[in-house]
């Protein structure tokens, strides 16, 4: 099936912001993350480009236009194209009656490298947790670049979105989680020993450049650094907070 000017369009606005949204559509580019997509929400694809090469590697549901590498390369978003891409629907949040299934909740916030965003997405699935939820102000979760990162695991995962931590607590209270701790690498409780840290709560990973929102009346949880070192980037701490609590899970089996 040949591909349309109109498609070509709609493919080259989905790498901005602003394409996206008013589309309502993003760009899953890549074996592996469109593998993740197709296997995982299939009912979400519009349609596939990809090279003949590619497009034997997978099981690729619904509408497929081959074309010359040339032509991909073109409209891909990356130097190396891996010979596939697949425009999809942004999954809608889960409805507010549908409450998390996970034992805790992980949140960043403000958190804006689609890298870190990436490497949390993947390390939240190898945890065996569902959900991840993130403030206004944090990197777009279906960017383009976000979704090469992750490998596609957004689209297993569920994500909730929120104006600001104060929203994001109401949500998670109303959920049964009542307590909220706040990642800081100059203070609290360690995060090897905290008791209560698994425990119906919610671990908030903050951004890069100013860390976590302050909230009033939330705790606070470090990560001991005998190297008396600044900080972790983000997708490290929270790749830490996620191990422990397995580590726990495992001890206690």
């Amino acid at each position: 099936m040949e591909l349309t000017r109109k498609q070509e369009s709609l493919i080259r606005s989905l790498y901005t912001r602003h394409g996206r949204r008013k589309a309502g559509l993003c760009v899953c580019e890549g074996l592996r993350a469109a593998g993740e997509l197709f296997m995982r929400a299939p009912e979400l694809v519009r349609f596939t480009v990809a090279t003949e090469a590619a497009a034997g590697e997978l099981a690729i549901p619904g509408e497929l236009h081959r074309v010359p590498e040339g032509k991909l390369r073109e409209l891909a978003g990356t130097v190396n194209s891996q010979g596939i891409l697949a425009v999809a629907a942004i999954p809608p949040e889960p409805d507010a009656a549908e409450a998390p299934a996970d034992p805790f909740l992980l949140a960043i916030d403000r958190l804006g490298d689609p890298g870190n965003f990436g490497t949390i997405c993947r390390t939240l699935r190898a945890a065996g947790l569902t959900e991840l939820w993130y403030t206004k102000g944090s990197v777009d979760p279906y960017g383009d670049k976000a979704i090469r990162s992750a490998l596609g695991a957004q689209f297993a995962l569920k994500l909730r979105g929120f104006d600001d931590l104060e929203a994001l607590r109401a949500a998670a209270q109303s959920y049964g989680y009542p307590s909220v701790w706040l990642t800081d690498p100059h203070g609290g409780e360690s995060c090897f020993s905290a008791a209560k840290l698994y425990e119906r709560s919610v671990i908030v990973i903050g951004g890069e450049a100013n860390g976590v929102t302050p909230l009033a009346g939330a705790q606070r949880v470090m990560i001991p650094m005998p190297g008396n070192y600044e900080s972790l980037n983000a997708a490290q701490a929270a790749t830490i907070f996620l191990f422990e609590y397995v580590r726990r899970t495992m001890n206690t089996e």
